[in-house]
């Protein structure tokens, strides 16, 4: 593998794996945009859909551990959260990933672009007040919980996302849940939705796994600095981010789709 590409890869692990520590998200949602378009604009041979997501999943899957692991102190994770949305979004990501290799290379990214939509949507959407409520006070509905959770596994299983950019929305926006308990847990929901989508992705064979330990070994470096900073950061400031980002990668996306 030529050492030029190795350091591209490098380079977009970390950017992604940056923001996913920043912004509690597994990074797919900036990764996989990066993967399709980057290597061909410096003249490597572009990866698939298929190939990306399988990558994307893998990544996801140690990528958010790591985060998890900057947010271990501070009660920042909401464990009854975790395990209602973790169970349900397991099993839709199961679901969702076996199921991506009977669709085309356009219907992978199209999904991507449809998710990528709602969360910019659901983003810029005003929200209530919530980041003075204690952390050790904060309630939500669990059986919405549930089902939004399973159906965003669905769809993040196909593109090979861990579902954390729309998850994040979701719980703001939704289940008003604070937004560094978002963050956090988000983090952790992610992991448990990239086990069952590694699962599924190695099972039929959608992975490149050079390119993937590539992208991984940037992540674990940058992933724990990203949430170091966001503790420190203003929570409005941190959602502001995530939502021009997310808007931006699905206009990218669905430009690129019509």
């Amino acid at each position: 593998m030529d050492i030029y590409y190795v350091l591209l890869l490098f380079a977009i692990g970390f950017i992604g794996s940056f923001l996913s520590g920043m912004l509690g998200i597994g990074g797919a949602i900036v990764k996989f945009p990066m993967l399709l378009m980057i290597p061909p604009m410096f003249g490597f041979q572009a990866l698939t859909a298929h190939e990306v997501s399988g990558i994307s999943a893998l990544d996801v899957l140690f990528v958010s551990i790591a985060g998890v692991i900057g947010f271990r102190n501070g009660g920042y994770l909401n464990r009854s959260l975790i395990t209602v949305m973790g169970i349900s979004v397991l099993v839709g990501t199961f679901i969702g990933s076996f199921g991506s290799q009977h669709l085309s290379e356009e219907q992978v990214n199209m999904v991507y672009g449809i998710l990528a939509l709602l969360a910019a949507i659901m983003m810029f959407i005003p929200k209530k007040k919530i980041d003075d409520v204690p952390l050790d006070q904060v309630t939500y509905n669990k059986p919405l919980a549930a089902i939004l959770a399973f159906v965003v596994g669905i769809g993040s299983g196909i593109v090979g996302a861990g579902g954390g950019f729309l998850l994040i929305p979701i719980m703001l926006l939704i289940l008003r849940i604070p937004t560094r308990m978002t963050i956090a847990s988000s983090l952790a929901i992610t992991f448990i939705s990239s086990i069952a989508g590694s699962i599924g992705k190695i099972t039929t064979g959608q992975v490149e796994y050079l390119t993937t330990v590539i992208v991984i070994v940037a992540g674990l470096i940058a992933a724990p600095i990203g949430a170091k900073i966001s503790k420190k950061m203003n929570t409005k400031v941190l959602q502001g981010i995530l939502s021009v980002l997310i808007l931006a990668t699905a206009i990218k996306i669905w430009i690129d789709i019509l």
